[in-house]
Parts: C-alpha cells; sequence; structure tokens
C-alpha cells in the first residue's frame, strides 16, 4: 500500500537521524573555525620506486604515484600508515604506469611525466604541479594538514580560476562555484541547496581536477586560498591535468568508470506508480497498470518502461503477465527495490528490465548506496540479454557506470523548475551522464507546470513521470486541452532526437561526458558562460541550447547565446552571438529552443516507440548549413550488450556550405560501417536543409524531380520542395531506399547558408505582450514587423490559428525602411465556444528584401476572456483566467483539502460559516475578467478555523497590475479583516495568498464570501 506524502517524507527524515550518526561531523564548513591542527612538518626522507615515491615528514609519510602522463596521486598518512577503506570499489584497474623521472633541486624534488612536473617542496612538504613547458597547474597555499577527524588541502587561487563539480548539488553548479562551499555527502535534501548525488571530485578551468578517493564526507570552499576537506585522518587524492574540462572530465572517468550506455526504452520517458492497493487511488491490482498504458497509447504518447510498485509495502502480482502486457504495448516493466535485490534474478527472469533504488534501502550512502547500484545493474545483466538500467538516489563516485542519479521527491511548481535548471548539466562537469528529476515533481504541480517541465526535460538523457503522490495522477494527459497537446509533441519531438541523443550517450562511454551541458563546457572563453547570465540554461549535445521558461508567464526573460550563429529553432530567425535577447517570446508550447548553426541533427521521423522502426523507415537529417562541419551517427540494437563485443555501427553525415551568404550546399552520407542485428543494409533518407533561400535545383547523382507542393511531396518516392512559408524557408529532399553501404552526396546548386543569402536581411516580427481576445467578438491582434539590413516591399502579414478562428490578411501598402518597424493591426475572431485560456498564434509575413522573396514567422499569445461579470457576482461563480494554489487546487464555496478538488470542508472563519467563498493554500494567486465593468470587491478572510492558530499568510488584491490592498499579517489566531476595495475602471483583476513566515505550514486562506460588485 502506498504511503501518504506526509510519511514518505518521514521516512526520509527518519533516516537523517542515522546519517548524521553515521556521516559524523561531515557537516562543517571550511569557513568555520577548525579544532586543533597540525601541519605536515619538512622533508626527512625520500625514495623512489618506478613511478611510486615516498616522502616522509618525521611520523607523516607522503606517498606520490604516476598513473599515466597527466594522473597521478598523492596520500597521505599522518602515522605513516596507509589505509584504503575504498578498494577496488570506485577505482578501476588501471594500466601500466608510465615512464617517469625525478631531480633533487636542493629546495624541492622534481617527480616529472612527459607531461608534467610534481614538485615537493622540502621545507616544508608542499605540493605544486607544472606543465612540462613550466606553468603552473596549481600550488599549495600550506601544507597539508590534519585533526583526529579531518584532512585538509590549501591551494592558492587564480585570479580569473573558476571551480565545478562536486556532483549533484541542486539549483547550482553549470556556473561556478568560486567564493563558494560545496558539501559532498549524503544529506537527503532533495530541493534547492541539497546535494543528493555528490561527488568527491572538482575540477578547476586552470586544467586540473582533483577526486579524493574516499567515502567520507567532504567540504570544499572555492575561496582565496581554496581549502578542501574530508573527515577522515588521511588524505587520499587523484590528481588529473588536462587540455581542458572535457579532457579531466575523461581522465577522471578513466580512473572511476565511463557512464554506462543505456537501451534506447531507457532515454525514453518512463512512469511510476503502485498499483497493489495503493490508499490513495483505492483498491488496484498490478495488472491494472496495463490500463495506465493503454492510456499512452490511446493518446500516441511514447512511454518506454513503467514501475509497477513504486510506494512503500506497494509489493506486486502477476508479474509475467504484467511484464508481457507492457511489452505488447511498447514497454519494459521496471520494479521499485524497497528493501533488497534477493529476488532480482527471478524478477529479471520474470520481465523486469529497470531497478529503481530508494532511501529505505539504500539508506546510508556512501559505499552502500554504491554497492547497490553496481548489484542491481548487474542482477539485470545476469539474468537477461538486456542491459542494466537503474535509478539511484544519494548516490557516489563511480555510480555514473552503473546507474542514472535521480535528484529525488520534490514538489512541482515554478520554484522546483527554476532550481532544477542549473542542476543536471552541472552534474555533467562530475563525469554523471544520466541525472533528473520527476517531470512536475512527485508532490503538488499543475497543468502548466507539467507542461513547461517537461518540455526541457525532453532535452535530457532521461526523465520519468511519478503518479500516486499529487492530488492528480501525472501521466501527460491527464489534464486535457491544451496541455496533452503539447505533452505530446514534446514526448514525440523527443523520440525523434533518440538517434542524435542516443549517439551522444555512445560517447559519453567514450569521453565521460554526458549530452546535458553547461554552456562553460563548449565556451570555456566566454567571460559570461561561469556567471549567472547562463544559469538558467543549458546544451543538449553541442548543437541545441535550451532556456526552459521557469515562471507563470508567456516570455523568457535575458536568453544568452555564446559565439556563433544560433537559429530559433520554430521560426528559424537567426541570431548573431555573442547575445543576450532580452524577451523572448514563448507561449505554452513554445521552449525557448535554439540549434547552432553548422549543425547536421539525425532523426527518426513519425514515431511513438523506437520499437515502431522497421527496415524500410527513413533516416531523416535536420540540417542547418555554415561552413564545413560533421556529426557521426552512432546505431545499434538499442536493447543487448553485443555493443561491447562490437556489434553496432557509425555513420557520418559531411556538411559543406558558405559561412554565409549565397553558395552551393551539400551533404554527403558515407558509408555505414560496422554491423549489428537488425542493421538496415538499405534505407530512404529525408533531409530538411535550412537554408532561407530557394536553391536552383537539387542533385542526387542526377538531378532530383522539384517538386510543387507538400501533398506532392509527401506522395513522391524521392524529389524536392522548397517551403518558403517554413521557418524562414526550408529545402525537404527526399531519397528512394539506398544502400548503407554506399556514400552519396546530395547537392543543392545555388543555394546559400542558413539564414539565406543575406542573413541580415531577414525582417524580425514580435508581438506586444497580454493581448486578448473574446469569444465570438472582432478584435485584431498587434504585430511588429521590423526590417533587416534593408528595405521590405509587398508585405503581406497572416495569422495561423487554431481550427474555427477566422483570420484576416493585412497588407503593408507602403515600404519598410531598413531597421523601421511597422504595427500592423490583423483581425481576429474567436469562435463563440473558444475556451477560456491562452492560445498560441503563430504570425507569418511574406515579403521581398533584397530582390527575393522571403518569410518570416513568430509564435504569440492571445488570451480569450469569458465575459465580464454582470450585477453582483460570487467569486466562486466566476471562470477564472488562471488559477496557482500551494497545495491541491484552491476550492469554490469550501475550505483547501490540499488534495483532491472538492476535499475541502465548510469555510469557517472566527467561528462563522459561509456558504460562498474561495478556499485556498499559500502561495496562491487566482485572476479574474472584469472588462472594466466592476465598482468594488468585497470579502472577509483570514486562516480557516480548521488549522487551530497556527499558519501564517497576508492577503493581497491586485488591480491591472497594481497592489490596490494588502492585510497585516494573520495567523490561524487572528481576527477577520474585512476587505472592501474600489475597481472602477479595473479590466483584471488578482486575489493572492502569500506565505510570510517560510513555513507553508497551514496556509489556508480563506476569501470567504468574496464577491464582485459590477454594472
Amino acid at each position: 500500500m502506498q504511503t501518504s506524502t506526509r510519511m514518505r517524507v518521514a521516512a526520509v527524515a527518519a533516516l537523517l537521524g542515522l546519517l548524521t550518526a553515521l556521516a559524523g561531523p561531515g557537516g562543517a564548513h571550511a569557513d568555520e573555525a577548525p579544532p586543533e591542527s597540525t601541519t605536515v612538518g619538512d622533508v626527512t626522507g625520500f625514495r623512489a620506486d618506478g613511478a611510486v615515491y615516498r616522502l616522509t615528514a618525521g611520523r607523516a609519510e607522503a606517498r606520490v604515484s604516476f598513473l599515466s602522463e597527466e594522473t597521478f596521486r598523492i596520500e597521505l598518512a599522518p602515522d605513516g600508515e596507509f589505509t584504503d577503506p575504498t578498494g577496488d570499489d570506485i577505482v578501476l584497474p588501471q594500466g601500466a604506469p608510465p615512464r617517469t623521472r625525478w631531480k633533487d633541486r636542493g629546495d624541492r624534488y622534481e617527480l616529472s611525466t612527459s607531461a608534467v612536473t610534481l614538485r615537493a617542496y622540502k621545507t616544508p612538504l608542499r605540493f605544486a604541479l607544472h606543465r612540462a613547458d613550466g606553468s603552473r597547474v596549481w600550488s599549495e597555499a600550506r601544507g597539508l594538514s590534519w585533526t583526529g577527524e579531518r584532512t585538509v588541502q590549501t591551494l592558492a587561487r587564480g585570479a580569473g580560476e573558476q571551480f565545478y563539480g562536486a556532483g549533484m548539488q541542486n539549483g547550482r553548479g553549470n556556473t561556478t562555484h568560486r567564493d563558494k562551499t560545496v558539501e559532498v555527502a549524503v544529506d537527503y535534501d532533495w530541493n534547492d541547496g541539497g546535494h543528493p548525488n555528490s561527488v568527491p571530485f572538482y575540477l578547476s578551468s586552470a586544467g586540473y581536477g582533483v577526486f579524493r578517493n574516499t567515502y567520507a564526507p567532504n567540504t570544499y570552499a572555492f575561496t582565496d586560498p581554496v581549502t578542501t576537506s574530508a573527515e577522515e585522518r588521511r588524505f587520499d587524492a587523484y590528481y588529473f591535468a588536462g587540455d581542458g574540462a572535457k579532457d579531466v572530465i575523461g581522465q577522471y572517468t578513466d580512473l572511476t568508470g565511463k557512464p554506462f550506455l543505456p537501451p534506447l526504452y531507457g532515454m525514453e520517458i518512463g512512469d511510476a506508480d503502485c498499483y497493489l492497493h495503493n490508499a490513495n487511488r483505492g483498491e488496484r491490482r498490478t495488472l491494472d497498470a496495463l490500463k495506465v498504458a493503454d492510456g499512452y497509447v490511446e493518446n500516441d504518447m511514447p512511454n518506454g518502461w513503467m514501475l509497477v510498485n513504486d510506494g512503500y509495502g506497494c509489493g506486486y502480482e502477476d508479474l509475467e503477465k504484467t511484464a508481457e502486457g507492457l511489452k505488447d504495448r511498447d514497454m519494459e516493466l521496471g520494479l521499485w527495490t524497497e528493501d533488497g535485490i534477493d529476488g532480482l534474478a527471478d524478477q529479471v527472469k520474470a520481465g523486469q528490465r529497470v531497478a529503481k533504488l530508494d532511501v529505505a534501502w539504500v539508506g546510508p550512502g556512501y559505499k552502500f548506496a554504491l554497492d547497490a547500484c553496481k548489484d542491481a545493474y548487474r542482477g539485470i545483466e545476469d539474468n537477461s540479454d538486456a542491459r542494466g538500467f537503474t535509478w539511484a538516489p544519494e548516490s557516489w563516485a563511480g555510480a555514473q557506470r552503473c546507474g542514472v542519479q535521480w535528484s529525488g521527491d520534490q514538489k512541482g511548481d515554478w520554484e522546483y523548475i527554476r532550481w532544477q535548471i542549473p542542476t543536471y548539466a552541472g552534474a555533467t562537469m562530475s563525469g554523471l551522464a544520466y541525472t533528473t528529476g520527476d517531470v512536475d515533481g512527485i508532490f503538488g504541480g499543475s497543468a502548466k507546470t507539467y507542461t513547461r517541465d517537461l518540455q526541457w526535460k525532453m532535452f535530457l538523457g532521461t526523465t520519468m513521470t511519478m503518479d500516486g503522490w499529487a492530488a492528480v495522477d501525472k501521466q501527460p494527459f491527464r489534464y486535457g486541452e491544451p496541455y496533452t497537446s503539447v505533452n505530446r509533441d514534446y514526448l514525440k519531438l523527443k523520440e525523434s532526437l533518440l538517434p542524435y541523443q542516443y549517439s551522444y550517450a555512445h560517447e559519453a562511454t567514450e569521453t565521460g561526458v554526458g549530452m546535458v551541458r553547461p554552456l562553460v563546457l563548449e565556451y570555456p572563453d566566454d567571460p559570461k558562460a561561469a556567471t549567472e547570465a547562463a544559469k538558467y540554461e543549458f546544451l543538449s549535445g553541442e548543437h541545441f541550447l535550451v532556456a526552459p521558461v521557469y515562471q507563470d508567464a508567456t516570455e523568457r526573460k535575458d536568453v544568452y547565446l555564446p559565439e556563433g550563429t544560433w537559429i530559433d529553432y520554430w521560426s528559424g530567425r537567426t541570431h548573431q552571438g555573442p547575445t543576450t535577447i532580452d524577451t523572448y517570446s514563448a507561449p505554452l508550447d513554445t521552449l525557448p529552443l535554439f540549434v547552432k548553426a553548422g549543425a547536421a541533427v539525425p532523426m527518426w521521423p513519425g514515431i511513438r516507440s523506437y520499437r515502431d522502426r522497421t527496415a524500410d523507415s527513413p533516416l531523416a537529417w535536420d540540417v542547418y548549413p555554415q561552413g564545413d562541419t560533421s556529426f557521426t551517427l552512432y546505431e545499434d540494437d538499442g536493447v543487448t550488450r553485443e555493443h561491447r563485443a562490437g556489434a553496432y555501427a557509425t555513420q557520418r553525415a559531411d556538411v559543406r556550405a558558405p559561412e554565409h551568404g549565397a553558395g552551393d550546399v551539400s551533404v554527403t552520407i558515407n558509408e555505414s560501417r560496422g554491423d549489428f542485428t537488425g542493421k538496415q543494409t538499405v534505407r530512404p533518407y529525408e533531409f530538411t536543409v535550412h537554408t532561407g533561400s530557394e536553391p536552383r535545383t537539387v542533385k542526387l547523382d542526377r538531378t532530383l524531380p522539384e517538386l510543387t507542393s507538400r501533398s506532392a511531396y509527401d506522395r513522391a518516392r524521392q524529389g524536392w520542395w522548397y517551403d518558403r512559408d517554413d521557418r524562414g524557408g526550408v529545402v525537404h529532399v527526399k531519397t528512394a531506399p539506398l544502400s548503407t553501404a554506399q556514400k552519396f552526396t546530395v547537392k543543392l546548386l545555388g543555394a546559400s547558408a542558413v539564414g539565406g543569402k543575406k542573413a541580415s536581411a531577414a525582417a524580425a516580427l514580435s508581438a506586444p505582450a497580454g493581448q486578448e481576445a473574446a469569444a465570438g467578438t472582432p478584435g485584431t491582434v498587434l504585430v511588429d514587423v521590423t526590417a533587416g539590413s534593408t528595405a521590405l516591399t509587398d508585405t503581406m502579414l497572416s495569422l495561423r490559428a487554431p481550427d474555427g478562428w477566422q483570420a484576416a490578411t493585412a497588407r503593408i501598402p507602403d515600404r519598410i525602411p531598413a531597421g523601421a518597424t511597422r504595427r500592423v493591426e490583423v483581425a481576429l475572431t474567436p469562435p463563440e465556444d473558444a475556451e477560456v485560456r491562452e492560445t498560441t498564434l503563430t504570425a507569418l509575413a511574406r515579403y521581398r528584401t533584397g530582390g527575393e522573396a522571403r518569410t518570416s514567422q513568430q509564435r504569440l499569445t492571445v488570451t480569450v476572456l469569458p465575459p465580464p461579470p454582470g450585477g453582483d457576482a460570487w467569486a466562486s461563480d466566476l471562470v477564472w483566467l488562471s488559477e496557482t494554489n500551494g497545495y491541491g487546487p484552491a476550492e469554490r464555496d469550501r475550505s483547501n483539502g490540499e488534495s483532491g478538488a472538492n476535499d475541502g470542508r465548510a469555510l469557517t472563519l472566527a467561528g462563522t460559516t459561509y456558504e460562498k467563498g474561495i478556499g485556498t493554500h499559500a502561495d496562491s494567486a487566482l485572476a479574474f475578467h472584469l472588462g472594466g465593468r466592476c465598482t468594488a470587491f468585497t470579502a472577509d478572510v483570514g486562516i480557516d478555523d480548521e488549522i487551530n492558530g497556527y499558519g501564517e499568510v497576508a492577503f493581497s488584491v491586485e488591480g491591472d497590475g497594481e497592489v490596490l490592498w494588502t492585510s497585516p499579517k494573520l495567523t490561524g489566531a487572528s481576527a477577520t479583516v474585512p476587505v472592501d476595495v474600489r475597481l472602477d475602471g479595473v479590466r483584471r483583476v488578482r486575489l493572492k495568498v502569500t506565505d510570510t513566515n517560510g513555513s507553508k505550514t497551514g496556509d489556508h486562506g480563506d476569501w470567504a464570501a468574496a464577491r464582485f460588485h459590477c454594472a
């Protein structure tokens, strides 16, 4: 039976007490006054033995061991006795050590490979690392020191030195840790500021990284000087000197293991719930999971796997039938592991292919968590032909080779989205290739936050949605329209991008670098990449820049684009970096997404599951030509371990194009090298080449037929078609089936680089925010058309709108000079039955510029309004424009019950019961359309009597964005406060309840007898 929200939280809290005892003083910060410590003294002895060197300093002894030309280990035993508590748990067997040499320079010993020299100063013993050219990498500001329970290294900090790593650090990590203190330990804090999958490794922009080989808690203070400590009386660290962050991560994962290669179903979204009994959802059986699986199929939504017993004590039954039923629906069976893996072998033989480890078993973390990850991974592989695929919280160094690092149980809201964005890209800097969180959290959430969270998580390698804990189940089809359609579009976009993402998954097995990347990893010399300017965006591979929306808004502010040409994925508009887009229009269905010019992205079009692929399925390439670029596609059977024995293939696409402007474009698909079961020997290809200009002709050995419409293109076996209205102008090309053993070249003659023959000449479209339309009423939409570097003529502006909407086409008769803007009114009439909600429209401008016919487009948001109220109207009887609420939905005519709809009680304030009103939980905001027809708002407000004296909130009324009235802070013991606010001429009102003490406990704010007084 699934436990309640509070029971799950309580289980974690109970573990914290255990962890405190097990971890010792792991929470101590480097800037706290340390207990009396000893610093290593002068060198009193030196011995060399091949690539291993020993230096004694009184009783203490240091040992330096070189593993490669750029990787070495320093150990210090204060009592002269070396120990190794991690053994071979984390560090993998290494090859033969490099050839080294040493010299006595009088004041120091120099221990060298061909790449680096480690200086060991004698008085006192102090280390410094230099490259072969003499340049300093790092140096100790003072010698290693220790207390009875702690060892510390102190390094000088460079003037512009930046620091990254330490594993999963919630809410940070993709920008610099400079001037911050970072904890590396098990803490079970799964919210902003926690570190649930931390790793005792960090790297520096100076070109080095450090791994503390320990199971003890660590604290890294990246102040001046830098102090790094571990809670143990031994020092054991590996150092990596590299050409940059990627090289350092590669060396670190050479030591501790490369990330595993997940199966293809593991890169699809997963679903988790308890289906045996379940107090939150009534009596159910395990086979009821198939009904939920049917929901994905019926709604044409991808889902790769399902955990069917995710809940304490849930258990399962009919395992084989459940596994078979899921497989029939293109899904794999997963099980949550509460208290061990004793039954894993039988479960895998019955069909289990996913194992999720949770806190009830992983418990104290560290070695226990790492062993659990490895054992569960091996358990799947030892009992099937499948790859191991596990999920775990509170893991440690080395877990990248066996599992997905999951950030834990959180509450879905806008703040959750905000702090998750930097978390996962930051974790990549520690060799963690697959880090993720639940879509919209496990608790709380809303339709809008679910969709916004799902959008950007489709550009992570792995993710899942977890049901059964919030008021509403969190499958992507639960919220109705428009959310279901938007969620479907992004789920299927991820599915189509699997060849791209899977190629990066394979790359991670070779380099240690995951697909989800902070900007600084690809742009280390960009001064903004290390700063807050880049915190709330990330790269998905080298080619996609993702800037999620993390506020309840239809715009995203301050999107930073680094060096290069970046193309808006949805409109085709080009941006030249480095630049900041101050305001990006982002309706609900639009994730701010940019593609780097030069990209060639492999895709599988039109599939719901990777299993939909057949021997005749096409491979598509989405090409953004600029200069000479390439991409190598990786393929294998996607499920088994045969790739480890060499059963895989690679195929490189080479693109040649002008750096800018007019010229021929060619796309060469080279022969596929390698073999695996199920490899396509022949396949058709499709290309979408974003040129922005129409080619004279397209050739594949000989001239391909030019087609004149989308329908003709869809019917044809091969040919090409230029769609002027598709994202600024796209050339669509398709081929007949071609041998994968032979290379071929598609040539676009007389085309251009992405952006057209003169990229700067393209017009830009924008629209004012906050535009509204009334159902069934003619109105207008405003669109701004801005000319590029040359004037626009023959400009026509139209709107793409949902079915049933009437939109006119506006003609701009006069010339728009270069750089000038024209505001255009376009007539628009929503249907009478249009839903009250934000609706996405696309503005499309057709024009001539620079002697060429071109198009530009832009998505924008229009809010459909309900009729304004007439006479006196209860707020609980009106249609709400929008709603946010702390727990559960805001309730009409009852108090807030924190879970599902209609679970509250009668509204009661200070002993008075109210028949009408709204029950909320802070933080809450409800928006109403008044249309300027109301004169006043009245209500009684306070914390509902059901709270018994606690809670603390403030109420406020906003009109057209201005605060009109605010209450004092109110508690459950406060008297009822009457509200009487003038609303003359106000078009939109927002009723807000805000937590004022940070706890949000008992914040049941009632708008009792809430009424608008209108004409």
